[in-house]
This record gives C-alpha cells, sequence and structure tokens, in this order.
C-alpha cells in the first residue's frame, strides 16, 4: 500500500495447539478454488484516518457487497489490533463489520502494510504469528485473510518463510478460508523476492488462494498505468505457474491485482478509470482470484484540502473506481 506520513496502521488460541504441518519440499499442491463472486471484488477502506466514509453508505451507491479492511498490525509483541493500537473487539472497527454484514456484505481483514510494526516480525516463530493470525480470524468469524507483506517483513527471508508457515497452519485449521498475499511489483512482475516468496510457499504446500501484487509507484515505465499492470500480472502469472506448476489458466485464477486510483506516491504517475476498465477486462478474461485497490477513501476529487490518503487527486466522480471494480465476479 502507499506509503503515507503517518504510521499504517475473541478467543486466543494457544501457539501451542497449531502445531505447524511438517513441509512437503518441492512438492506442489493442487489448486485450490478461486475465490467466489463477490470476495475478489473487495476495495481497502482505511478506517483510522483519511477522512472514511460509512462502508454502508459505499455499498448503497456503487453496488460493491465486500470490503477488504486495513490494517492489522502488532502492538508491540505477537499480538494482532488496528493500526497496532485499537482492539480487534469493542470499537469502531467491529461496530463498520457488523454494519457491513447487516447490510449484505463481508470484509476481508488484511494484517501488514508498508508501515508500523508487523506481526511478521514481532511474532517470533510460525507457531506464535499462526496464533495471532488466529485471533483475528476468530474475532470475526472471516472467511477471507489478506497478507499485505511489504518493507521489512517482505525483504527478510527468514520473516517470509515464517509467513508462509503461519499461512499454511491457518489453513489447515480453518478450513474453507481464502487467503491472499499482497506485495509490490516491477512492471514486469515480482522482483527477486517476490519470486522467492511463491518459491518458498509452494516448496512449502502452501495453496494461497491468490497472489496478489500492487502495480503502481513503479517510477519509470512505457505506455499506460493499465497496460503496465497487465504487464506485471503476466508476470506474476509465470512465477506461479513456474513454482507450482499449474496450467495456464490455473495460475492465472490463483493471480490477483491490487491497484491504486488516481495520483499515486510516485510524481507524476496517474491511474485512470480508463486503466481500471482495461484490469477489470484482463480480470474478466483469465478470470483473476482477485481485483481490488486502494483504496475507497480516495475515491472522490479532493475539495479545499490536500489529504492525498483521502481524494484521489484527479478530477472524477464520486466512487468512479468502486465502480468499476464492482463490476467483477470472479
Amino acid at each position: 500500500m502507499p506509503r503515507p506520513t503517518r504510521a499504517l496502521a475473541a478467543a486466543v488460541l494457544a501457539p501451542t495447539v497449531l502445531a505447524l504441518l511438517p513441509a512437503s519440499a518441492g512438492a506442489a499442491p493442487l489448486p485450490a478454488a478461486a475465490a467466489p463472486g463477490a470476495m475478489a471484488a473487495a476495495p481497502y477502506e482505511y478506517l483510522g484516518w483519511g477522512s472514511p466514509q460509512k462502508p454502508t453508505d459505499v455499498m448503497a451507491a456503487t453496488g460493491v457487497t465486500w470490503f477488504t479492511f486495513a490494517f492489522v498490525l502488532s502492538d508491540g509483541g505477537c499480538n494482532p489490533k488496528w493500526d497496532g493500537s485499537r482492539p480487534l473487539l469493542g470499537g469502531s472497527d467491529e461496530a463498520a463489520i457488523k454494519s457491513v454484514r447487516a447490510a449484505g456484505g463481508d470484509i476481508v481483514v488484511s494484517v501488514g502494510g508498508w508501515s508500523g510494526n508487523k506481526l511478521g516480525e514481532k511474532c517470533r516463530s510460525a507457531g506464535a504469528l499462526a496464533g495471532a493470525y488466529q485471533k483475528v480470524i476468530d474475532a470475526y468469524h472471516l472467511k477471507a485473510l489478506d497478507i499485505d507483506i511489504e518493507d521489512t517483513e517482505f525483504s527478510d527471508a527468514t520473516v517470509r518463510q515464517r509467513v508462509v508457515d503461519a499461512l499454511k497452519a491457518v489453513r489447515a485449521k480453518n478450513p474453507g478460508l481464502v487467503t491472499y498475499i499482497t506485495m509490490g511489483t516491477t512492471p514486469s512482475g515480482p522482483d527477486a523476492t517476490g519470486k522467492d516468496l511463491i518459491r518458498r510457499a509452494a516448496a512449502a504446500g502452501l495453496a494461497n488462494d491468490g497472489w496478489v501484487v500492487m502495480p503502481f509507484d513503479f517510477g519509470g515505465h512505457t505506455g499506460t498505468m493499465g497496460q503496465a499492470t497487465v504487464s506485471a500480472l503476466n508476470g506474476l502469472k509465470a512465477a506461479v505457474k513456474s513454482a507450482y506448476g499449474y496450467s495456464d489458466d490455473a495460475a492465472w485464477r490463483h493471480t490477483g491485482v491490487s491497484s491504486m486510483n488516481g495520483t499515486t506516491d510516485e510524481p507524476g504517475e496517474t491511474v485512470t478509470t480508463g486503466d481500471f476498465r482495461t484490469i477489470l477486462a484482463y480480470a474478466q478474461q483469465h478470470h483473476l482470484a482477485r481485483f481490488s485497490f486502494w483504496s475507497v477513501n480516495r475515491d472522490r476529487a479532493c475539495g479545499s484540502g490536500t489529504d492525498a490518503d483521502a481524494c484521489s487527486g484527479i478530477a472524477q466522480s464520486p466512487y468512479a473506481f468502486t465502480k468499476i471494480v464492482a463490476q467483477y465476479r470472479g
């Protein structure tokens, strides 16, 4: 996700209960089922800042029924909290989730992001990390979990392996749970670190539902951002196919995209609604696991304020990007 100026910010299962399953090095798991229906289109909404809209208002205006709520972080130890400070239960975050479900929708919870204390680093073993993930799953009876792995959590090979092993344990404990792993990318696909993460997961037997890239903040590319996104997704699909031994169709169904609307963190880089329509067509053609974006908070034109986390920085109608994403059904 973008790099903001401010930190991005239940039943407790003992880590010993989540004993890790033995890794089957080199053995690729069978393809998992693709994320069904509206779950595949769950744009990010950040409730901590950026003047968040009421999720139910967004649902009524756009037709979107799923959101990805961000971000769950470490409270300084191996314990999950919203932004590392707000409790999972009893606060405004839980109230927002209940409102979405009462309106017929549901949520994916995203763990990680660019800034703040990461659970993957603060939890010192895969079992402990699996226990932290389980607290989030249990708090909201989740159907889907997103691990947005960035910055030092992404760059450390030991932590990457810890995330893989923890997710494998969590999937074994929660049959049917849909899992996404979201990471940065180059215009040609995942970099060496991203490819290493995918290979580690395949070697460990992690049947992850969606490998998702964030195709923005490129710092230079040719063509439109829609074309650059397609190029990045082609590279991602090739990496997933190579690591897991999937067919072309299965590889595409295990890849996904999380874009950014309007002006990005990179000066001069803009993602337009036309680019989103290019991405939508590609997603529909290949039945991608996920089409999301950062963020609903930004899906409106800027007024007199200059908060880049609360508006897109371009001329647009309200929710123009969300309405495109809402058309995707996997």
